[in-house]
């Protein structure tokens, strides 16, 4: 039966193993999926911070990335065939990553027939297509890019899954107006140009009220040269 999957220490173990060029075995447990019972090998072990699914197994044709709880250590003499297993019988043979299909000799002049007979062949062996499709690697985490406006400034962001790619950083109105223009989005790009109107309109009544002032200042430093 399979186990609970690798603990810190066991895959301490397989890294060593792998280092010293053996190649564990290990067993699928029931959060692999269809594979779950079946002996497959270690290759090699990649960076966890990467991915969860750093155990790359080789399944046989295939090596396939695996999480520390798909597989657990294989017992000893586990994936051995037995003895007396009849070599003419292919159907006790494990799934390989492919279906194999065997035609018969079509007969003429009706090639249409022969097509239940690959679909029977087919039919023949679910398991390995099912395997095939459990022991397929798991889509990377998402990535997200968000473009924010909050009191005045604009920012962007990037995170993969739940790890942060880049901290809110400060890009300038032009740029996130840029930005913006790329995303086809009915009143995406419209909200945008109202927060630039906006802010263009603020800033055009501090640099009226800073000439208003200006300008005073001017008068009074005039008055002050006449009085001489």
């Amino acid at each position: 039966m399979a186990g609970q999957g690798l603990s810190d220490d066991e895959v301490r173990g397989i890294r060593e193993a792998l280092a010293a060029g053996r190649r564990p075995k290990v067993v699928f447990t029931a959060s692999a999926g269809q594979v779950a019972g079946q002996v497959g090998q270690v290759v090699e072990l990649t960076d966890p911070a990467v991915s969860d699914e750093f155990v790359v197994v080789r399944f046989g044709r295939d090596e396939l990335p695996f999480s520390p709880g798909d597989v657990a250590i294989a017992p000893k003499g586990a994936g051995r065939r037995p003895v007396a297993e009849p070599k003419s019988e292919p159907a006790v043979e494990q799934p390989v990553a492919e279906p194999e299909f065997v035609l018969d000799t079509p007969r003429v002049p009706a090639p249409r027939r022969e097509e239940p007979k690959v679909e029977q062949q087919v039919e023949g062996k679910p398991a390995a297509r099912r395997a095939v499709k459990a022991a397929r690697p798991k889509s990377p985490a998402g990535l997200t890019v968000t473009l924010a406006y909050a009191e005045g400034e604009w920012t962007v962001a990037a995170q993969q899954g739940a790890k942060a790619l880049a901290k809110p950083y400060v890009v300038k109105p032009a740029e996130a107006l840029r930005m913006v223009a790329l995303v086809d989005v009915p009143g995406v790009q419209e909200a945008v140009e109202q927060i630039l109107a906006a802010e263009r309109a603020e800033a055009e009544q501090q640099a009226e009220k800073l000439r208003a002032e200006l300008a005073e200042i001017e008068a009074r430093l005039a008055e002050l040269r006449d009085a001489r």
